[in-house]
C-alpha cells in the first residue's frame, strides 16, 4: 500500500443521487449477498437482478471472483486481505448506490466485522445484507470447481468453511433458504423485502 492521500477534498455533485432516483422510478440500495462458496451468492443475485432488470430497474453486479479479476487483482486470501478486499467493495458500492442504482454484491464476506464495516459507510437504511444459509454438505455437493476437495485436501489453505470460519450473519435484512429452497422462490423473498422496503414500486 502507499502512503495515504491527504489533500483531497470530496467533490459534491450538481446532480444527486435523490435526482438520479426520480429519473429511474426506483431508490437505489446495497444488497449484500453472504455465505459460504457454493451457498448460491451470485446465483441468487443474477437472478433478482434478472427480476429488476425485467422491471425497469437500473442495477449492477459486483461477483466475487470478477472483482478479483481487477480491483483486487494484488489481494490474497490472508484476514488482512479478505478485510481489504471488503473494504474496497464496500467503498465501490457506495459509489454505485450514490449513481442511483440498485448494486448487488456477492462475495462469502466471512467476517461480520468486515460486513459491519461495509454496512457503516453507506447511508442507514440503504444496506441489504442477505444470508444465504445453505448447509456445508450442500456446498460441497455443488463445488463444480473442486475447491472443497482441494481444501480438504490442503491444497488450498485458509479456505472458508474448511480451514478458515465464516461467521453467520446475527441480524441479516433478508434470511435465504438457498440449500433447499427453489432460486424463484428465493428471488421472489428479496423482491418482495425490497417492495415492503419502499425501494422498488415497479
Amino acid at each position: 500500500m502507499g502512503e495515504k492521500s491527504t489533500n483531497v477534498v470530496w467533490h459534491h455533485a450538481t446532480i444527486t443521487r435523490e435526482l438520479r432516483e426520480q429519473q429511474n422510478g426506483h431508490k437505489s440500495a446495497v444488497l449484500w449477498f453472504t455465505g459460504l462458496s457454493g451457498s448460491g451468492k451470485s446465483t441468487l443475485a443474477h437472478a433478482v437482478e434478472d427480476k429488476l432488470h425485467a422491471m425497469g430497474a437500473r442495477t449492477f453486479v459486483l461477483d466475487g471472483d470478477n472483482v478479483r479479476h481487477g480491483l483486487c487483482s494484488d489481494l490474497g486470501f490472508s484476514d488482512d486481505d479478505r478485510t481489504e478486499n471488503i473494504r474496497r467493495i464496500g467503498e465501490l458500492a457506495k459509489l454505485f448506490l450514490e449513481a442511483g442504482i440498485v448494486v448487488l454484491t456477492a462475495f462469502i464476506s466471512p467476517f461480520r466485522q468486515d460486513r459491519e464495516l461495509a454496512r457503516s459507510v453507506v447511508p442507514h437504511g440503504d444496506f441489504y445484507e442477505i444470508f444465504c444459509d445453505s448447509p456445508l454438505e450442500v456446498c460441497e455437493s455443488r463445488d463444480v470447481k473442486g475447491l472443497y476437495a482441494k481444501a480438504r485436501a490442503g491444497v488450498i489453505p485458509q479456505f472458508t468453511g474448511i480451514s478458515s470460519p465464516y461467521e453467520e450473519p446475527t441480524a441479516p435484512e433478508a434470511h435465504v433458504d438457498t440449500g433447499t429452497q427453489e432460486l424463484e422462490a428465493c428471488a421472489d423473498q428479496i423482491i418482495k423485502l425490497l417492495r415492503n422496503r419502499g425501494v422498488i414500486n415497479l
